[in-house]
């Protein structure tokens, strides 16, 4: 399933409860402030860490290709009194007005393009919304299988109003060749009325060191930086987490 479509509904009222990462928000701002404004952040979902970086006073954007996502940015800039520019549009259909000095991905987001053929679409649109000198900031992740153990277990959560939201990883498939996780999901709102469902699969495709970085030359952009985020040293094949630094080739 596409990711537009999978952050909807009782999925995007369960995330903000149910996920299970937090974003450094420092490490974003210092990539803008090195890199320069205005800066632009790719699946900014409902907020984190966007708002904290324009609540720092830089100037940056925001876009998601869920509707409901982008509708609960709004809503918690507006809560906290932050006037921010947020899109609803897919990165591989970019299209605004501005240039950027800096894009970034809000975590591996980048992982949630289904395949090859979306990927460099994103990347050349990211190329084209870049300045001349400006550098995109993508963290990548080589996901393994979800561990047996947390297939067929229920994670919940209540919300602010006493609902609880419940997620249930049913099963899985994983490829290997084609780089693919896609992993069977149901989620429940539960209240006092009844239970209402959605069953829906989460799909990761993951790039290599490699794969990645002839991804971006077909698109028009160098590697300039791509370091093990747990080693400290430059990515290898068997790196697991890692980010690159890209430039316009």
């Amino acid at each position: 399933m596409d990711a537009a479509d999978f952050y909807s509904g009782i999925v995007a009222d369960a995330y903000p409860k149910l996920k299970s990462t937090s974003f450094d928000s420092q490490r974003y701002a210092d990539f803008v402030r090195s890199w320069g404004e205005p800066g632009l952040e790719i699946g900014c979902g409902d907020g984190e860490p966007l708002l904290a970086l324009c609540a720092a006073g830089l100037d940056v954007d925001g876009i998601d290709s869920s509707l409901d996502m982008v509708q609960r940015c709004r809503a918690n800039a507006h809560e906290v009194g932050l006037n921010v520019s947020v899109h609803h549009q897919r990165v591989e259909q970019l299209d605004l007005q501005r240039r950027y000095a800096s894009i970034y991905f809000a975590g591996p987001t980048f992982n949630l393009l289904p395949d090859d053929a979306r990927s460099l679409q994103a990347l050349a649109a990211i190329r084209d919304h870049l300045a001349e000198d400006g550098a995109a900031l993508i963290p990548l992740w080589i996901p393994g299988p979800t561990p047996t153990d947390q297939l067929g277990r229920w994670r919940e959560a209540d919300d602010d109003h006493g609902t609880r939201l419940r997620h249930l990883a049913q099963s899985e498939t994983y490829d290997r060749e084609n780089r693919t996780r896609a992993t069977a999901s149901r989620y429940e709102r539960v209240t006092t009325d009844g239970t209402e469902y959605v069953e829906r699969e989460w799909i990761i495709h993951w790039q290599t060191p490699q794969s990645f970085t002839e991804l971006c030359a077909d698109a028009g952009l160098t590697v300039k930086d791509l370091p093990d985020d747990e080693a400290g040293v430059a990515a290898t094949e068997e790196s697991v987490h890692f980010t690159a630094t890209v430039q316009r080739a």
